[in-house]
């Protein structure tokens, strides 16, 4: 390919690499000192923080998506002989929850163009034993919700939007997670709002979201953290079988600040969004659609799709490509599908889901991070160009 590496081993790009600053290392800092380092009132903080932000009244902070996840499917009380709809591209734990629930995964394929599961699809695979759809906002573009929450409606369907990927994603000036009856969003180190590892439920039932939080602490009483304070010992009582899901005041400590620079961080990588669309536009590489009026994409992932015929490479080439040129990249996702454990259990074949299959074949995520420099970004820039043997 004749590419050359142009950034030495210690400038390497980590994708996803967060934005930190110091009032994060700051409260991390405080966090230590104070000798409260699990689940405390800073986890509170950050939930009462993270509801403000999204309009609603409450949260309930965990240690990840996939924890918020799981909890919501048994808060529908979902498990054995229900079906629950879902996307094919998508991270597995998506598909993982609904089996750990012991409910069963159908996959509807999506859109070949926003990349977001298809409500045509999702109709064709409504059946008597369908009793929840999960929509994924992917790359934080909002999913067609009217078509889906009509789909719900008229047959009786529990929504649980997984908002991975879309803490400032907006659909026709709803937020995302307050369109369904339970949204769920990661913190995970390459998230728009980062705490390492974490995760937040936002439910419409307060039933509900009082469910999740004793079911995410061991299904101990509510507020069972308060039993070491200074108010006096409380004697808790297990009111549930539950999980060790809580988020601890160390990873709350660094939410709280990365959520007021939230908007910020949105700016600047719209701005990077901007410059790559620019760069690529006439490119023979597939490229994000455009957004549509009245709604509001969160940035989180900028996919580039690698057709051979087109490009003239191939997609894992290309990967190799950039890893030598000293860019890190990613794929979102490999269609579920693809994976060896689905098919032996569910025997699932990707083409029987075309879409998902040939964007999980092509699709490269490049980096799009507040943390970016101009000079980074166009870097980035001259290792895809370079990439493309035309060019």
């Amino acid at each position: 390919m004749g590419a050359e590496a142009t950034r030495d081993k210690e400038r390497f790009l980590t994708f996803g690499a967060p934005a930190i600053g110091e009032a994060e290392i700051d409260e991390v800092l405080a966090t230590l000192r104070s000798g409260w380092l699990g689940t405390g009132p800073k986890a509170a903080r950050f939930e009462q923080d993270f509801a403000a932000y999204k309009g609603v009244e409450n949260a309930a902070a965990l240690n990840s998506c996939t924890a918020a996840l799981h909890l919501c499917i048994l808060a529908a009380g979902l498990g054995p002989g229900d079906e629950v709809i879902t996307t094919p591209l998508t991270f597995c734990a998506t598909v993982n929850t609904i089996i750990h629930a012991g409910a069963t995964p159908v996959l509807a394929d999506v859109d070949p163009l926003t990349m977001n599961i298809d409500p045509e699809a999702v109709a064709k695979k409504l059946g008597p034993r369908t009793k929840a759809l999960v929509p994924v906002h992917f790359a934080g573009r909002p999913c067609d919700m009217d078509p889906l929450m009509a789909i719900a409606r008229d047959n009786g369907l529990v929504v649980i939007e997984d908002c991975a990927h879309a803490i400032e994603t907006e659909y026709k000036g709803c937020k995302a997670g307050t369109i369904g009856d339970y949204g769920c969003f990661s913190f995970y180190v390459t998230k728009n709002v980062v705490t390492g590892e974490g995760g937040m439920v936002l439910a419409r039932s307060d039933a509900d979201l009082a469910k999740i939080k004793v079911l995410g602490l061991h299904g101990m009483s509510h507020d069972a953290w308060k039993r070491y304070g200074d108010e006096g010992y409380k004697h808790y009582h297990c009111v549930a079988a539950g999980f060790k899901y809580n988020m601890m005041d160390l990873q709350a400590a660094i939410g709280i600040h990365q959520l007021r620079r939230v908007e910020a961080y949105w700016e600047r990588r719209r701005s990077i969004w901007r410059r790559y669309s620019e760069a690529f536009d006439e490119t023979p590489l597939g490229m994000p659609a455009a957004v549509p009026a009245g709604h509001r994409h969160a940035y989180h992932l900028y996919t580039l799709l690698v057709d051979e015929e087109k490009a003239g490479i191939s997609r894992d080439d290309f990967l190799r490509h950039m890893t030598a040129s000293g860019i890190g990249v990613g794929v979102h996702y490999l269609s579920i599908p693809e994976h060896p454990y689905y098919q032996a259990s569910f025997g699932w074949r990707p083409e029987d889901y075309p879409q998902a299959m040939r964007i999980g074949r092509q699709t490269v995520s490049i980096p799009l991070s507040a943390r970016l420099s101009d000079e980074d970004v166009e870097d980035v820039i001259a290792a895809v160009l370079r990439g493309l043997r035309r060019y």
